[in-house]
């Protein structure tokens, strides 16, 4: 049987029972529990995924440790700050650590940012969405532009203009001796 999605089988396992297989056929034939079978019918939404408490790691004990050295750095010149690798060698001669080189950068690449910016020392990540109104706001905008025309190397006026709400966008080049316009669509 191909491999689907517990979404399609909790459907396939009510449309079975709607044919008035029994749940034990249902069982076998898809291969799963009682408790599933029953879950199926008595859902169409199969139940979200529980959320694992994060597992102990053996960096936990030194974490405030790490913490109290990048604050501590916040005021030390540049040159006097730790590097992911002097905070590692500390951590193993100082505390007698037993971890990695990998944890620890991983460690400290995530909260260095995080303490910047409790300390105010650095923003807050902001996005700030760009809205436009239908047909309130326009790019213009004019140029040079050398096109080929008719074999030759002529130089034109390029006129732009773009609407911000929808994207769309005009450029017309006007040849400057015959005055002749093209239009481009993008």
């Amino acid at each position: 049987m191909p491999q689907m999605s517990k979404v399609e089988l909790y459907a396939a396992i009510r449309r079975d029972h709607r044919g008035g297989m029994t749940m034990w056929e249902i069982e076998r034939k898809y291969n799963v529990s009682w408790r599933t079978v029953r879950r199926a019918v008595d859902s169409v939404w199969p139940e979200p995924r529980k959320k694992l408490p994060p597992r102990p790691t053996a960096l936990d004990p030194y974490k405030a440790v790490i913490d109290g050295i990048l604050r501590a750095d916040l005021d030390a010149p540049r040159k006097q700050r730790h590097t992911v690798t002097r905070l590692f060698h500390r951590l193993v001669e100082e505390h007698g650590a037993d971890v990695s080189y990998q944890m620890v950068r991983r460690y400290v690449a995530d909260r260095k940012p995080r303490i910047l910016v409790e300390s105010g020392k650095a923003p807050l990540e902001a996005f700030v969405p760009q809205t436009h109104q239908p047909g309130m706001a326009a790019e213009v905008d004019f140029g040079d532009v050398s096109v080929r025309l008719a074999g030759e190397l002529v130089t034109s006026y390029l006129f732009s203009f773009r609407l911000s709400y929808s994207g769309k966008a005009v450029h017309r080049p006007v040849d400057r001796t015959i005055r002749v316009s093209y239009v481009l669509a993008l």
